[in-house]
Order: C-alpha cells, then structure tokens, then sequence
C-alpha cells in the first residue's frame, strides 16, 4: 500500500538510510523464524538511539501507523510478522553492554545484544546470564524479554521474568518508563513481570538490566539412554521427587537422537529409544552427591545405560547435540513445524503417547526434543510443504498437540510465545473474561491499539470462530489475522 509522504519525510530525517522503503530493500524482514506467515512491511526502521526510537514511534502515532519492534528475528510464533500498512522497528543496532558490574551482579544492556554476549562480557568476572536459548548466539536479550525465553537451563535459574531485574521501555507517545529497579524490588503492582512476555503489545524495550550469576564451581552432566520413551519420562517426575533439582533435564526421543548425532557426533547412543540429559552444578561436594543420586535414581528407572561426561570437551559435546537438534531435524524432511507447549511432568508420558498416536492420525512423522524439568514440550513436526495439503497438516497437528497440553493442565506457550500462531488455541486456554483483562491491559499501554496489532491475544470474534471450526475439524487461514 502507498506509504504516507508526510510520514516518510519525517521519518528520512530522522534516520537517514536508516530507513527502508523499497521491497527490494524490505523483503529481508518479512517474516522471523516462523517462516509459513510472511508479510513483506512496507517501511523498516533501524534506529541506532534510543531518541531516535522515541522520535519513530512519536510520529507513528501522529499518523496513525502500527508498529512491529523485531529483534534479531530468530522467534518462532509469528511474534514479529509485519502487518498492513504499518513499520517494522528492527533494534539489531541497539547493540551495546551499557555496564557490567559484578559488585552489584548485573548488567545494563541494549535490547540489540545477544544472550551469548552477555555471558562472555560477565565471564572475566567469574560471572554469567543464565538464560540460554538454543539460539543465545543469534537470539537478543529484547527479543527473550518479548518471548519470556528460557533455554535449557531454566528448570534451575528460571526463565528471562526470573533474570531481569528492570526495563527502560517506550510507549507508542514515546514516553520513557523505567520498570523495576536493580534490587529486585518495587512499590506498586509488579508491571515488569507484565512487560517481559507481553510480545511486543505495551511498549518498545530499549534497555535492559539483567542480573548475573557466578559461574558454578564444578559442572556434571550425565546422560541415561532408555528403551522405552513412557519409562525415561516417568524418570523425570522421580528425579525432581528425590529433592534433586537439575540445572538442566533434557530430553530427546529416537528421532532427534539419530538426528542429532548425525549432525553434531556428540556420542549420542543410536539404539535409545530416548535419552535423558542431566546436568548438576554447584560446590563440589553437593555435585558428588547429587550426581551419584541421580545415577542411581535413573538406573532403578530402568535406564539402559547411565554415563557421566568426563571432561568439560565430552559435556559440551554431549550439549552440542541438545543445542543443535532443531538444526538437525532439518536433515529429515524438507520442512518442520517446531511446537512450544508446557504441561505438568507428571503427565509427559501420557502426552507424549498421544503425540505418537496424532502422529499416525495426522501421516506425519514428529520428532521431540525438550525441557523435561518444567514439562516445555517442543514436538518437530516433520512435513514438506511442497505438497499440497501438508503444510495445513501440519499446522492442524500442532494445534491438536496444543489442545492436548491444555487438556493436560498446560499451557500453550513456553517460551515462544503466541504470535500469531497460537492465537485459536489461546481460546481454548482462557474464557471471556480472562481475554477481556488481557485486553484491557494492553489498552492501558496503548489506547490507540498499535503497537503490533493481532498479535498474542485473539479478539472473542477470532475464538467465536475457532470454537466453531474445531467443532467442524477445520483451521483457520494464515491471512485471518484478527486486529485488536
């Protein structure tokens, strides 16, 4: 659509060839990782201050213009699609480490600067950011405060809310707010626990302090291998019953072993039916105790075999298998659709069945890798779009696995995030009244509705239409992406 003029010299004078406004130019930032939804924008952004933020967002309000903020577009719900007719604000070049200061155990940080960076500019101090996504060498700190991102050690040190101590964010007037604060602690309600997550709907996030934690003494990881996918998840329910808390429990069925192996040559045994990685750190005398614990404890589950790593090389190998599962599922099938529900642990084993089981229903093979410890399933769906129909196969057996996460007393995000994927299932998790508190608090930030619109919490009419189609068996298409 024709993008207005008086908007485009304002914004020219702002950035300068900051600003993107052919499709040539723009095509690049048309979708983020989830690829099946693109929307070429019609104008990009790519401030490199926070006044020019302010001063982008100011004069999109004034013309009434959506605005999409996007990080380093690694997310995998659609969060940061373009939408018609408005701007795409990339903050990749918001990429500095403001401060670092181990005294107080934080760092201050632009919303442009990766997980992995912060790790490395703490590591001289003995210090670290727990979060780590699979992605933390590409995924940026403003993006995991949109998502909530975890990584696989969140089932120890939490999720991006349980990292961050304060935001500085902007509205769509351009107001600076700062949020939280660097003790942790705050008078008044708790609105930065309601920011981190909220997709992108209340504000644009251009400063972040984040806390930082001393880098464990001693590190075990361990890796049991079992025949049977129901008896490994059962292995992780007695674990966290034991008392023992792993900074990671992962898992992977046979699938994503052979995948995985084949693509990373961790020592992943080929003959598992699914394996169990779990890492214990701390002082050293409590990891002696609480890996011999753990060993044991899978063992008596029936693991086929149980082994410790037995250098810092053989753990990051056996890591580097986990970390590039989605990567090497890829070399299964032309395409796959990575899922991104959570339900209690003490139902992976029945969920699990019947993921196999919509595997069969829907003809399409899946292969899971996940965050055992806090029950975050990701299921890859393996489909090839190519063909006509399987893409919408795909997308109608990740909504079935979503139900049955709600169904198992779940949720149907993680750590992805809604997007605009998950928006019919949202409806399946929460009522009317819920939805219409979502609402109201997203208005509270942004009356005028703008701040990127049809995203993370469906209108009633899109769940009136859902409820209406699961009753029929169908789906919605990807072009009906409802508007607050």
């Amino acid at each position: 659509m024709a993008v207005d003029a008086g908007l485009l010299r304002e914004l020219g004078s702002v950035l300068g060839p900051g600003l993107l406004s052919t499709p040539e130019a723009c095509v690049a930032y048309e979708c983020d990782a989830l690829t099946a939804h693109r929307h070429p924008p019609d104008l990009v952004a790519l401030p490199t201050s926070v006044e020019q933020v302010q001063q982008i967002v100011r004069a999109c309000h004034r013309h009434s213009v959506p605005v999409v903020a996007r990080g380093s577009g690694t997310g995998l719900s659609g969060g940061a699609l373009p939408v018609a007719g408005g701007l795409l604000l990339v903050l990749s070049r918001l990429d500095e480490i403001l401060e670092v200061d181990p005294r107080r155990g934080l760092a201050r940080v632009q919303p442009g600067v990766t997980n992995l960076a912060v790790s490395e500019a703490a590591a001289p101090y003995g210090m670290y950011y727990a979060p780590d996504p699979s992605s933390q060498v590409a995924c940026s700190v403003g993006g995991n405060v949109a998502e909530n991102s975890g990584g696989v050690h969140c089932l120890k040190y939490g999720l991006t809310v349980h990292n961050v101590l304060a935001v500085k964010l902007v509205t769509m007037e351009g107001e600076l707010l700062a949020l939280g604060s660097e003790t942790g602690e705050t008078p008044g309600l708790n609105l930065l626990a309601a920011v981190i997550g909220s997709e992108g709907l209340l504000g644009v996030v251009v400063e972040v302090t984040v806390r930082l934690l001393p880098i464990p003494r001693r590190v075990e990881l361990l890796l049991a291998a079992f025949d049977d996918v129901g008896r490994c998840a059962e292995a992780v329910g007695q674990v966290i019953a034991a008392g023992i808390i792993p900074a990671g429990l992962e898992m992977m069925d046979a699938p994503a072993i052979k995948a995985a192996e084949a693509f990373a040559r961790c020592g992943y045994p080929l003959d598992a039916q699914a394996l169990l990685l779990c890492e214990v750190d701390g002082l050293p005398a409590d990891v002696d105790d609480e890996i011999g614990r753990a060993r044991a404890l899978l063992e008596a589950a029936g693991a086929t075999s149980v082994r410790v790593a037995r250098d810092a090389g053989e753990r990051h190998r056996m890591w580097s298998g986990r970390k590039s599962a989605f990567p090497a599922v890829g070399r299964l099938a032309p395409d796959y659709y990575c899922m991104d529900g959570t339900i209690p642990r003490r139902h992976l084993a029945d969920v699990l069945a019947q993921i196999a089981a919509l595997s069969a229903i829907y003809r399409l093979d899946v292969a899971n890798v996940f965050h055992a410890g806090d029950g975050n399933l990701h299921p890859l769906i393996l489909f090839d779009a190519g063909k006509d129909g399987e893409l919408e196969r795909a997308e109608r057996f990740g909504a079935a696995i979503l139900e049955a996460c709600v169904a198992a007393g779940g949720t149907v995000t993680g750590e992805h995030g809604v997007g605009v994927e998950k928006l019919g299932p949202m409806c399946s998790q929460f009522g009317s009244a819920e939805l219409e508190t979502f609402h109201a608090l997203k208005l509270a930030f942004d009356p005028a509705g703008l701040l990127n619109p049809g995203k993370a919490v469906p209108t009633l009419a899109r769940c009136a239409d859902y409820g209406a189609l699961r009753v029929h068996g169908g789906q919605l298409p990807h072009s009906h992406l409802p508007r607050f």
